[in-house]
């Protein structure tokens, strides 16, 4: 039995559709917010506080292997609910928040290890989901995209090992804005210019210390359509660090809007 816990984004009904189509059993242990897989009969509705209740769900079922993916955002702790496990844990995901949301992730990926439960790649049997080197669209970088590019890499490597960054926007070799608490499609909304068309690079590296099976960077079509807003030439992705969603969607829309789209 694998066990699938699922936070918000897309990335979770992609894995679901692969999981099924290869009749692998499953269960879902469901952390999102309006329980988005409800409507699923091996779906368990729970609180990330229910330490006790979630175990006690996988090894019921013989469960030993887990599957993380989705966003799971930092909950509001004085109002979660609580099991005895959750009691016994909380401090350990409490000091662990003050680091960031994958440190929260990483944390609850220690306790299942006590519990001897592994967690498996996200990118398990989604392989198809990330990228190998090179520049999939017709249009390539330039010299002056080349140097917003490095720029753009140099930063991010320079950021501290406990960061909340997975992403930087650079234009004419300058950093522009690097990303914060509220995610890349807020950094994307609040650096929007009408001045700047089709210059500059947005690039999405995983995070310093970053556990590689959870929180990969996400990118889709709605990325794409947001960095055109933001008035962005293209996207810089690690090679086989990120998940990437709507492939052809995305390739397609770069290629009709003269953006690149590249993996390093």
């Amino acid at each position: 039995m694998l066990g699938l816990i699922f936070g918000e984004t897309n990335f979770p009904l992609e894995i679901l559709k692969k999981v099924k189509k290869k009749h692998i059993k499953y269960l879902i242990i469901d952390l999102t917010k309006k329980k988005n897989f409800k409507k699923d009969k091996n779906s368990y509705a729970v609180s990330i506080g229910q330490f006790g209740k979630i175990i006690k769900i996988f090894k019921k079922n013989k469960c030993r292997k887990v599957l993380f993916a989705g966003k799971v955002k930092k909950p509001n702790f004085s109002k979660l609910r609580l099991d005895f496990k959750g009691i016994y844990y909380i401090p350990r995901i409490v000091r662990s928040s003050k680091l960031g949301d994958a440190a929260i992730l990483r944390e609850i990926i220690k306790i299942l290890k006590q519990e001897k439960i592994i967690t498996l790649s996200s990118l398990t049997y989604n392989p198809e989901l990330t990228l190998k080197k090179g520049t999939y669209s017709k249009i390539k970088p330039n010299k002056e995209d080349n140097l917003d590019i490095e720029k753009a890499i140099s930063t991010l490597g320079k950021l501290g090992k406990y960061t909340f960054s997975q992403g930087t926007i650079v234009r004419n070799n300058k950093v522009v804005v690097i990303e914060r608490k509220g995610g890349t499609e807020r950094m994307l909304k609040i650096n929007r210019t009408k001045t700047q068309r089709n210059k500059g690079v947005l690039v999405k590296f995983p995070k310093k210390k970053q556990d590689l099976r959870i929180d990969l960077p996400t990118v889709g079509l709605k990325t794409l359509v947001q960095c055109k807003a933001a008035g962005l030439k293209g996207i810089v992705l690690k090679a086989k660090q990120h998940v990437f969603l709507e492939k052809n969607k995305c390739i397609n829309f770069a290629n009709k809007n003269k953006m690149f789209l590249t993996v390093k």
